[in-house]
């Protein structure tokens, strides 16, 4: 539909620019261009994000399980209740009894 744009319509451009804006044109000029170079930045960046999410490929479980060295051996510390010196072991459970509620009526 458009040609393209010639030499003609460039000179037109620049002369209906300084008509309209006159000694603020650069100033104008300078604002466009700070606009432009905001919105490619954030584009580039908004681009740059949903590239990083695409690359991304988690690893599943089996492949984690893979990669880790089998041991035979644990590596946490097993757990074992203290011991009260003072007071021999009993083999009563330890878990303390809750009586009922006494109704005061």
């Amino acid at each position: 539909m458009f040609g393209g744009i010639g030499t003609f319509e460039m000179m037109l451009f620049g002369v209906v620019a300084l008509l309209l804006f006159g000694a603020k044109l650069p100033e104008v000029a300078r604002n466009l261009g700070g606009t432009y170079r905001g919105l490619k930045r954030s584009v580039d960046d908004f681009k740059r994000e949903f590239q990083a999410i695409e690359t991304y490929e988690p690893k599943s479980f089996k492949q984690d399980k893979q990669d880790e060295p089998e041991s035979s051996e644990s590596t946490a510390p097993k757990f074992s209740p203290p011991v009260d010196q003072d007071e021999p072991m009993s083999t009563e459970s330890t878990v303390p009894k809750i009586s009922p509620p006494v109704d005061s009526e």
